[in-house]
Order: C-alpha cells, then structure tokens, then sequence
C-alpha cells in the first residue's frame, strides 16, 4: 500500500483546478484551428471561455490550498494561449506580425532569463510586476478585440489604440525585468 507522501503527491496532481487549467491548456490547438479557419466567432467563444475557467479554477485554487502542479499549469495554460492568439492572428493578417513578434520575444527573454538564472544557481524570487500586470490585461484585450472586429469584419480606432498599447507595455514591461535582473532585485 503506497504511503501518504504518494497518495498527497497523486491528489495535487488531479484535482479540479488542475483539470479546468489542463483542459484550458486543450483549449489551445482549437482556438489557433478555428482562427486558421477564420472562424473568429467560434475562436472568440473559446478565448471568452478559457478566461472564465481561468477565473474559476483560480478561485478554486485559492480556496483548497496551494497547488505545485497548478502553481505551473496555470500560468503554462494562459501563457499558451495568449502566445498562440497573437502569433496565430498576425499569420492571418488580423495583427501586425511586428506584435507578435515583440510578444513573444519578451516572453523568450523573461523565461530565458530565468532558467539562466536557476543554471547559475542565482535565487529568484518570481513576482509580477504591476505593468506586467497591466501588460497581460492589454493582451487579453486586445486578442478579444481583434477576433470580434474580424468576426464583424469591422474597422475602428479601438484596435490599433491597443496595438500601440500593448506595444509600448511590452516593451517596459520586459525591459522592467531585465533591468530588475541585472540590478540583482530579481532575488
């Protein structure tokens, strides 16, 4: 009979905030299908949704405890899906390719970083930043935005007002951090 240690171990692996965040993370290659597909509707109510459980499963979480698998399954889920939206919408036109690209770069270089870090046995101590914060929010904002004007196939100044937003958060957002590293206030 396998002893608690395992038994505590198995139950922090399964558990229902976990199961929202992986099926969150399973969310992932629909929503990049179907916005391939133009089906920006269809992509938006995936995106609206992966948000809501989002929400839930963090609720949950804060409710029963701490989870060390959902402590990276979260963040990997959300991280996922904003990454695949933006690089996926600037491959069919809908945001500039140069966002998507800033985007992503600045995520490589937060986690480069940090796993430079962990090599050279360097302790961090991993907190968000308010306009990394403010960055994220942007970024959900805008991939929302985006698949609504391109399921209407309307125009507006809303989206390249928060094109240029996200952009200049993103920028000092991963230059936030670099510099924070370099300082040695990362630890």
């Amino acid at each position: 009979m396998p002893d608690g240690s395992v038994r505590a171990r198995g139950a922090d692996l399964v558990n229902l905030p976990n199961v929202i965040s992986f099926a969150r993370l399973c969310a992932v290659p629909v929503a990049i299908w179907l916005a391939l597909r133009e089906q920006y509707g269809a992509a938006f109510g995936i995106f609206v949704a992966a948000g809501v459980s989002d929400g839930i499963d963090g609720w949950l979480a804060r409710r029963r405890g701490p989870s060390a698998v959902g402590a990276m399954l979260d963040p990997l889920a959300d991280k996922a899906l904003l990454v695949s939206m933006f690089v996926t919408l600037a491959v069919t036109g809908v945001l500039p390719d140069w966002l998507a690209i800033l985007v992503v770069f600045r995520d490589v270089l937060i986690v480069g970083g940090l796993l430079l870090m962990w090599q050279l046995a360097i302790p961090v101590r991993i907190r968000p930043l308010p306009i990394s914060k403010l960055n994220t929010g942007l970024q959900l904002l805008l991939v929302a935005v985006a698949l609504l004007h391109s399921f209407f196939a309307a125009a507006g100044v809303l989206l390249p007002v928060l094109v240029w937003a996200v952009a200049a958060t993103t920028l000092l957002s991963g230059s936030a951090y670099v510099w924070l590293a370099a300082r040695g206030h990362g630890r």
